[in-house]
């Protein structure tokens, strides 16, 4: 009964390193479209073109916040078995006030400069909550 309910439990915990994953993904998305976004607006592209950016970013924040979300679930689905779980996510502030009202290429750069540190924490959240992952399909 012990090895059914260990299994159970880690089965709980592969689920929600699932949603933690599949939320980071999305961010790693939104992030990436904002950073293409970046480039067009350090190029020129405009008062639009820096209003699709900073959609694609709060896209990536609402993505990063379920993430967070999930994170929660999964410290304590991991908790249930016994694995510590340290993880931070943090996409920074983006300086969206800066972007809009003084848009010139200093600040844009800036801002593309706080996209790519966000992508690379989240490439780094999604590289360690897949070894996690993997880790506990071993446990099975």
């Amino acid at each position: 009964m012990e090895e059914e309910r260990r299994k159970q439990e880690v089965e709980e915990a592969i689920a929600a390193a699932n949603r933690v994953l599949m939320n980071l993904r999305q961010a790693e998305t939104a992030l990436s479209s904002a950073g293409s976004w970046g480039i067009w607006d350090m190029l020129g592209g405009g008062i639009f073109t820096t209003w699709i950016k900073h959609s694609r970013i709060d896209d990536a924040r609402t993505s990063l916040e379920e993430a967070r979300r999930s994170l929660r679930s999964l410290r304590r689905e991991l908790m249930d078995i016994d694995i510590p779980a340290d993880f931070k996510i943090d996409i920074g502030d983006f300086l969206n006030f800066a972007d809009y009202f003084f848009d010139g290429l200093i600040i844009d750069w800036m801002v593309q400069a706080k996209i790519r540190e966000a992508s690379d924490n989240v490439s780094e959240a999604i590289r360690r909550v897949e070894t996690l992952r993997t880790r506990l399909h071993e446990m099975l």
